[in-house]
Order: structure tokens, then C-alpha cells, then sequence
């Protein structure tokens, strides 16, 4: 039985933009637009090229010591020193793709359709636009530009405000 004091709103700070911090963002807000709660997201800094029409998404492995892939019924652990190593970035986001395509895990381009389709209320950060010098015509259409204030206006009467 639903709760109906619930949230009904819900905004998202968007600040990564590889292939594996790119899902949590888009997955949240089209599970919540598909549960009725009025939803936005503020891309900024390296979180805004997930908005750019022409998506090259990766995994950077160095640093990430959650990263386990499952191999030979296990699950390994990608060591900092391989992590190092040249072609590494390439192999594990071309091994984490092919996971996914695998397991028929919906593609952040397809998210990133389901969220416009949603009426997910995305604004793209301006500062960020003019600071890496991306162009409106490099993104993709639905996103409005706007500025930190903007997303505070809009979670300053949300219910819930997440950050990733």
C-alpha cells in the first residue's frame, strides 16, 4: 500500500561523466519519473558530456578498488599496478560493455532517451558550457541551460536532493 506523504519531487547533482558513474544518475531518475515523482538533473563539470550527442563513455580502472569483474566463476580485483598499465582503460570499458550487452542492460544513450521521454527536467550547467567551451549544438535536445541557481530553486522545494 502507497504512502501518498512520499516524496513527490527529487533533484540529482550529476558530476561524473564515465561509463560507470553515468548509470546511477539516469537510472534513479527514470525509476522516480516512472513512480509519478517530478524529477531533475543538474549536469555540471565532467557530469555534463553525458548530455553531449556524441557519447565515448569509459571506465578508468586506476584508483577504483571496488572494481571486481567476474571471471572463471569468481570475481577479481583489478590491481592498481594493472590498473597502470597502457590499454587498460580501453580493455576494461570494452570488457564492461560487452557485460552489459550481455546481461541486456539498458545503454546510457537509451536511459538518457527513457529520461527526456520521462520529462525528467535536465539543465545543462552554463558555467560548465562556457569553462569547457561545448556548444548548445553538441548536446543533445530536451536539456535547458542554466546556472547553480537554477537547481537550487528547483531543490530548495524538493523532497529529496542527491549528489553522485
Amino acid at each position: 500500500m502507497r504512502d501518498d506523504s512520499n516524496a513527490k519531487s527529487m533533484t540529482i547533482i550529476v558530476t561524473k561523466g564515465t561509463l560507470d558513474w553515468a548509470y546511477p544518475p539516469f537510472i534513479l531518475a527514470t525509476t522516480a519519473a516512472a513512480m509519478g515523482i517530478e524529477t531533475t538533473m543538474f549536469f555540471t563539470f565532467y557530469g555534463l558530456t553525458l548530455l553531449k550527442k556524441d557519447l565515448n563513455l569509459k571506465i578508468n580502472p586506476l584508483g577504483n578498488s571496488a572494481m571486481e569483474m567476474p571471471m572463471a566463476g569468481g570475481h577479481m580485483a583489478m590491481p592498481n599496478i594493472v590498473a597502470a598499465l597502457p590499454g587498460m582503460t580501453s580493455l576494461t570499458t570494452s570488457m564492461m560493455k560487452n557485460m552489459m550487452k550481455k546481461k541486456g542492460v539498458a545503454s546510457i544513450e537509451e536511459l538518457r532517451e527513457l529520461a527526456v521521454e520521462a520529462d525528467v527536467n535536465m539543465i545543462a550547467c552554463q558555467m560548465t558550457m562556457d569553462l569547457f567551451e561545448y556548444k548548445k549544438e553538441d548536446m543533445i535536445d530536451g536539456p535547458s541551460l542554466g546556472g547553480a541557481a537554477s537547481w537550487v530553486d528547483v531543490a530548495a522545494q524538493s523532497d529529496i536532493n542527491l549528489y553522485i
